[in-house]
């Protein structure tokens, strides 16, 4: 009886991260399309195109990179994120997503996102991170001393991820983009033609 408890739950644990993605895609999906249909509606009455809200949601994205772009933004986005920023449990999810989002912003200097190779001494395996810290200033004591740089692992398919602080020796540069390495790390590094 063990091994059959075993196969179904080694299964659903494949399964599941499949299926919660495809799941989320199509309610985003489904969600982004009922609200240009409401939108478009009363402008275009019954002619809709599939995919329409699909374009539209990405005009709007646009739209709101452009405005959060420009310097009056600043304070208005202050105010709309207020109450993400002070609610107990919501602070925490908000944060950390943001300072995620924000690592990846084209805005941020070219050494902080730094693609490297990760080679322990006398190891031959060597694993792809990105440099997440160039120093430890402001972190607890005990790795505020180290002279390390803290290296975000990334799983495949975006499950999650480590990060990890190693000796800067550790460590060589690849000449990739961030893009390119999460990319592949999602695809686990097939080979894709």
């Amino acid at each position: 009886m063990k091994p059959i408890y075993q196969y179904f739950f080694r299964g659903l644990i494949t399964f599941l991260p499949v299926a919660l993605t495809l799941y989320v895609l199509y309610l985003f999906i489904a969600w982004v399309e009922s609200i240009a249909m409401w939108a478009i509606r009363p402008l275009i009455g019954d002619f809709y195109l599939p995919g329409l809200g699909i374009v539209i949601g990405a005009g709007m994205i646009l739209g709101l990179g452009f405005l959060i772009s420009q310097p009056a933004a600043a304070r208005l986005l202050s105010w709309v994120e207020l109450p993400f920023t002070n609610l107990p449990v919501v602070k925490s999810i908000y944060s950390s997503l943001k300072s995620f989002a924000d690592y990846f912003s084209p805005g941020k200097k070219e050494a902080q996102q730094q693609v490297v190779m990760l080679k322990l001494p006398d190891n031959e395996m060597a694993i792809v991170g990105l440099v997440t810290r160039q120093d430890m200033a402001g972190l607890p004591p005990g790795l505020a001393e180290l002279d390390h740089v803290a290296v975000y692992l990334p799983m495949g398919y975006m499950i999650g991820g480590y990060t990890v602080f190693v000796p800067r020796s550790w460590t060589t540069p690849i000449d990739m983009s961030v893009e390119e390495a999460m990319r592949s790390s999602l695809l686990a590094w097939m080979r894709s033609k």
